[in-house]
C-alpha cells in the first residue's frame, strides 16, 4: 500500500498537486525515460495510491486512454487488455489472470498539497 511519509528526501519528483486528481477518479504520468511503464494515481477520499502503470500479467500498460485505469463503477483499477482487476488501497488481482499478484506501489509523500514520488519511480 501507498504510504505518505513526512519528509521528502532530496531528488524526489513531483507528480501534480493532489487536486489535480478528482475523488474516485485516477491520473497518469509518462515515463521520465523512454521504454519504461510510467505511474497512475488514484485518489479515495483524503488518500491517494500510485501506482507503476504496469499489468503483472504480462506487463504491459493498464490504460488504453490517458487517465482511465478505472472500472466504470470506480472501485477498482482494471487492466484494459485482458479486464484484469485490481483493489485501489492494495494493488492486489482479484479478477483476471494475474489474480493474487499485485501491482507494484509507488512511496509517496504530499507535501503542500503536492505528491511526490522518489526519482526512479516507475521511470
Amino acid at each position: 500500500m501507498a504510504r505518505e511519509t513526512t519528509l521528502t528526501e532530496p531528488g524526489w519528483r513531483a507528480l501534480c498537486r493532489v487536486d489535480e486528481v478528482a475523488d474516485g477518479e485516477s491520473k497518469g504520468f509518462p515515463p521520465v525515460r523512454e521504454g519504461y511503464a510510467g505511474l497512475f494515481a488514484v485518489r479515495k477520499g483524503e488518500r491517494m495510491f500510485v501506482y507503476v502503470n504496469s499489468c503483472p500479467h504480462i506487463g504491459v500498460p493498464l490504460n488504453w486512454r490517458n487517465d482511465d485505469f478505472l472500472t466504470l463503477d470506480k472501485i477498482r483499477i482494471i487492466c484494459a487488455t485482458h479486464g484484469a482487476e485490481f483493489r485501489i488501497a492494495s494493488g492486489e488481482c482479484l479478477l483476471g489472470p494475474c489474480v493474487g499478484e499485485y501491482l507494484d506501489t509507488v512511496e509517496l509523500d504530499i507535501r503542500d498539497g503536492v505528491i511526490f514520488v522518489p526519482p526512479d519511480a516507475g521511470l
